[in-house]
């Protein structure tokens, strides 16, 4: 089994100062519970290079989920977001599920890359799993299907609610609300409690709501790969 995490370049919350790029528990988990289970990860990223990762993501040793110290701790891993391969130099063809994490990064580099659009709607022609958690599905809303309709449309997806937009203070700063794009692409949108686990399988399609859905959009997509 062949896993990619496609990760966000983006570091800013908009034209403003404040830090922001990748939630780094939205990959550190699923990095490992798919490694446990002895899948090949690799990660890319949307322009390539070194990932940001959003400083209010990470915390003092001890005080992080156990999957970010691990990561932190793994050579192998760090290696991976600081030289990363651009999407315009990976291929659906190549792994069976192509995985979005989140952060806010994704807001701003995400939905209308062109790239990235083709390379999923590619994989979901072809049969792979696509998969994203959080704001990961900002990265969904320019792939097709085979028809030529958003590929949400019609199908079940959760995803980083307008209420816990609202409860992280940024919506007035993000270029769109995510749930409310969602919904307008003709998605079946479902979400549970604020910043509490909720997510969904839809055949090949796999979506969480937010950081705290990442270990289950995980497992979601071990099953999916394996049908």
């Amino acid at each position: 089994m062949k896993i990619l995490i496609i990760l966000t370049s983006h570091d800013r919350i908009g034209a403003s100062d404040r830090k922001t790029g990748l939630w780094f528990e939205e990959l550190t988990t699923p990095y490992y519970v798919f490694r446990d289970a002895g899948a090949e990860v690799d990660i890319a990223s949307v322009a390539g290079g070194q990932v940001p990762v959003d400083p209010h993501s990470i915390e003092e040793a001890g005080k992080n989920p156990v999957s970010v110290d691990r990561f932190l701790a793994d050579a192998a891993a760090m290696a991976k977001i600081k030289s990363s391969p651009a999407i315009a130099n990976v291929r659906a063809d190549d792994y069976d599920a192509v995985f979005l994490p989140g952060g806010h990064g994704t807001m701003w580099d995400m939905p209308d890359n062109a790239t990235l659009g083709a390379l999923l709607s590619d994989a979901w022609a072809k049969g792979k799993v696509v998969a994203a958690v959080c704001h990961g599905p900002a990265g969904l809303v320019s792939a097709k299907d085979q028809a030529g309709k958003p590929l949400v449309s019609g199908r079940t997806v959760s995803a980083f609610s307008n209420e816990e937009e609202e409860m992280a203070g940024l919506t007035q700063q993000v270029p769109f609300l995510l749930e409310t794009r969602i919904r307008n692409l003709s998605a079946h949108y479902e979400s549970g409690p604020a910043f509490q686990p909720f997510a969904r399988r839809d055949g090949k399609l796999v979506t969480g709501q937010n950081p705290q859905s990442s270990e289950e959009v995980a497992h979601l997509v071990l099953a999916a790969v394996r049908g």
